[in-house]
């Protein structure tokens, strides 16, 4: 698969966008790769454009009109997306490579344990016709 582009995630954030939903305040929900045995579920908030234009902080900024605060939900928001593709995809990525080795692992113990039931079976067989070839030379004597 080709890696995630941030085209991607801002198509995703328009089109989520431009669904006419209306929203306070929403929730971008991924793994956040933390090891390559483990990652976090990650909760990161999103907020309309009306939440943001009417918080407290908004009065420090003198010029920002409607235009403004939509360009920033858009990008923040598809910044969001972008970053929790991106560490999705490298939680799956250490999750295939931690399965890969496990398989690994085990393939060779296998391998090992029919390796060994070959040569007791093939010891076995030796000796059994040792034990004939002894046992006949023992008769005809």
């Amino acid at each position: 698969a080709l890696p995630i582009s941030f085209s991607e995630a801002s198509f995703v954030a328009q089109q989520i966008l431009e669904t006419g939903l209306e929203f306070e305040k929403g929730e971008v929900v991924f793994n956040r790769f933390k090891s390559v045995i483990s990652y976090q579920v990650t909760h990161q908030p999103f907020f309309s454009t009306e939440t943001v234009a009417s918080s407290d902080k908004m009065s420090a900024y003198d010029d920002v009109d409607a235009d403004i605060l939509k360009n920033y939900q858009e990008f923040s928001l598809a910044s969001l997306i972008y970053s929790g593709m991106k560490e999705g995809a490298a939680s799956e990525q250490s999750a295939r490579m931690t399965a890969m080795d496990n398989a690994t692992k085990n393939a060779g113990e296998m391998i090992d344990k029919l390796t060994l039931t070959f040569n007791r079976t093939r010891q076995a067989v030796i000796t059994r016709e040792l034990i004939e070839i002894i046992s006949g030379a023992a008769a005809i004597e």
